[in-house]
This record gives C-alpha cells, structure tokens and sequence, in this order.
C-alpha cells in the first residue's frame, strides 16, 4: 500500500503546487481584468486533472494485489512502488511547470491581451506539452504494474 499512497501523495503534492501557483496569476488578473478570469483560470483546471492521474494509478496498483494470496512476491512489491513512484514523480514535475506556466502566462496576457491576442495559444500549447509529461508517467507506471504478477514460476 506503500506505492498507492506515494502515487496519490505525490501527484497530490504536484497538481497542488500547480493549482496554487495558476491560482495567484488568476487572482491577481482578476484585479485588473476581471472580464478575463474565465478565459485564465485553464491553467489550475489542468493542474487539477493531475489528482485524477494519482486516483487511476493508485485503483490500479490496489486491483493488483491480492489480499487472499499467502504471499506477496517481492518483485510484486517493487514493481508496485517504482509504479507509484514513476507516475508521482513525473505528476509533481508536471504540476510544477503548470504552476510556473500557469503563472506566467496568465500575467502576461493580461498586460498584453491588447496588443498580443496568440500569447493565450501559445500558453494553453506550453499547458499541454507539461500536462504530457504526468501522462507519461501514467503510462509508465500502468506498463510497470502490469509488469508485477510475471515473476512467479506457476
């Protein structure tokens, strides 16, 4: 259970720093432009999917242990762990550059909504690319937890 907690709390951690970090730049925009907060606050809901990422992969390493086994193979439990680790890490590498991003680009399109319209584009594609890398981990960690049971000689 030790990797269904570290997935979850880590990409926790990471999708919190992402939400609090867009969360100022959507604050302090709606100060001076608050016909703009809608349109800014894409940054912390993207931050937020990253929770979603730890609830899938902490499902999937508790589906794969088997509580009426006798035993609970060594390899099974690292498998699990590098597969909590691997999506938790790569979550809170993700979270965090959403909160910079997030953070940056929503300040700079409300001073230059004007004068520069495609800065929203521009941030929403940075947005994505950073969402990519917590989907990779997710990928990563279900390709290692699916990876647990093939240790055993049945």
């Amino acid at each position: 259970m030790t990797a269904t907690s570290l997935g979850i709390c880590i990409l926790g951690m990471g999708a919190a720093y992402g939400t609090a970090k867009s969360g100022v730049g959507v604050a302090s925009m709606g100060v001076m432009r608050p016909e703009l907060v809608m349109k800014s606050i894409v940054p912390v809901v993207m931050a937020g999917v990253l929770g979603i990422y730890g609830l899938i992969i902490a499902v999937i390493i508790s589906t794969g242990i088997n509580p009426k086994a006798k035993s609970y193979y060594l390899f099974d439990g690292y498998a699990h762990l590098s597969s909590g680790l691997a999506c938790g890490l790569a979550g809170l590498s993700a979270g965090m550059a959403i909160g910079i991003v997030g953070d940056a680009g929503v300040s700079l399109f409300c001073r230059a909504n004007a004068q520069q319209p495609k800065l929203f584009v521009g941030m929403i594609l940075i947005l994505i690319f950073a969402e990519a890398l917590a989907l990779y981990g997710l990928i990563v960690g279900i390709i290692l937890s699916s990876r647990s049971g093939q240790s055993r000689a049945d």
